[in-house]
């Protein structure tokens, strides 16, 4: 492993290279490969017999996961979508698509559950997670991830391996924008069991 702070110098590089990648997209083609990865993912096998789903709720920058969402809801799993409270990130239920219509939008324009919010269950204690669909900047194909520096992710993980239901199966989705020969990483970045990419 590369020193802990050449390899937050070089992340900080490829984040900004990244990010200007994706400045550059349009709107169709997002929606383009928006579109083909989800159908890779809902005739993935793990999504198939995945019962317990956690998924990001996409921002504009993101490969979508509106359509995921709705399949999920139609196949009849339980999903399960990040609420980021200060450092700390949960994994609670929604119930159902006007459950997500009614979401509040936190100062990053995503919906979440509110802070206050203690009616919903926690997939920690709720049977834990099959399947965990990541979000992040960028990714090799062979599933390292480049976050966006706050470590949610790779904390969740860590704590879903101690659980009697043991390590989710991980997928990514990522736009080609987002694909990287190489990325940075410390012994403290957790890889991505799969990532789903467009190739052209």
């Amino acid at each position: 492993m590369a020193a802990l702070g050449a390899v937050h110098a070089a992340k900080k590089v490829l984040r900004k290279e990244i990010k200007a990648r994706l400045a550059a997209m349009t709107e169709e083609e997002k929606y383009r490969q928006s579109e083909i990865l989800t159908q890779r993912l809902i005739s993935n096998p793990k999504y198939q017999a995945s019962k317990q789903v956690s998924l990001y709720l996409s921002f504009s920058n993101e490969v979508s996961t509106e359509g995921i969402l709705r399949h999920i809801f139609q196949s009849g799993k339980r999903v399960f979508i990040p609420r980021y409270v200060g450092d700390k990130m949960d994994m609670l239920r929604l119930f159902s698509q006007e459950d997500y219509d009614s979401l509040p939008l936190t100062k990053w324009n995503i919906k979440q559950p509110p802070d206050d919010d203690n009616t919903r269950d926690d997939a920690l204690f709720a049977g834990g997670l099959d399947l965990i669909i990541m979000p992040g900047l960028g990714f090799t194909p062979e599933g390292h991830r480049l976050g966006r520096g706050k470590g949610y992710y790779d904390s969740y993980l860590k704590k879903c391996a101690v659980l009697p239901s043991g390590q989710p199966y991980t997928i990514a989705l990522a736009f080609r924008e987002q694909m990287c020969d190489h990325i940075p990483v410390s012994e403290h970045d957790m890889t991505v069991d799969e990532v789903l990419f467009v190739e052209k």
